[in-house]
């Protein structure tokens, strides 16, 4: 937990990392990836979801609404709307941001990332390849993984 809490102060530093490797890839559904430009991305997200999104930003701990959120849903990627979550997987890690013991399989790709000068486990949306957040091993059972999203990478659909 001290690793996320950092995160903030070091938002700045310089990335190194190695290409995306699937996630649970295994399967018959491949995602097809969805490729736009630039400007297409711009008109499509809001600024700051296009910092996050695009740019590998990070939102301030306890800035989004989703890490509050406790209904039944799903949680989409807000750049192309690619199932990620389930509201079953969401636990509170106390980092201030919405956090998830679990991925829907074949639905984030993994690098590298080397922001804080020791590798982290960037996660990426399967489809548009936009940056959500890192992974950690300090999660619950039955993974004891710790996926720390970014909100502003994500579109919640509550169970109707």
């Amino acid at each position: 937990m001290i690793r996320r809490s950092l995160l903030g102060l070091f938002v700045g530093l310089g990335l190194t990392h190695q290409a995306l490797s699937a996630r649970d890839s295994t399967g018959p559904g491949r995602i097809e990836p969805l490729r736009l430009t630039d400007m297409q991305w711009r008109q499509r997200l809001t600024p700051r979801q296009y910092d996050v999104l695009r740019h590998e930003s990070t939102e301030a701990p306890h800035t989004s609404p989703l890490n509050t959120e406790k209904r039944r849903g799903i949680y989409h990627c807000a750049g192309c709307n690619l199932t990620l979550f389930s509201s079953d997987m969401k636990f509170d890690s106390g980092t201030g941001w919405p956090s998830f013991f679990d991925s829907i399989p074949g639905a984030v790709l993994t690098k590298t990332d080397f922001k804080l000068l020791f590798p982290r486990t960037e996660y990426h949306c399967a489809r548009c390849e936009g940056h959500q957040g890192h992974v950690f091993n300090d999660g619950p059972p039955p993974t004891k993984k710790c996926f720390c999203n970014n909100g502003a990478a994500l579109k919640f659909v509550g169970a109707v």
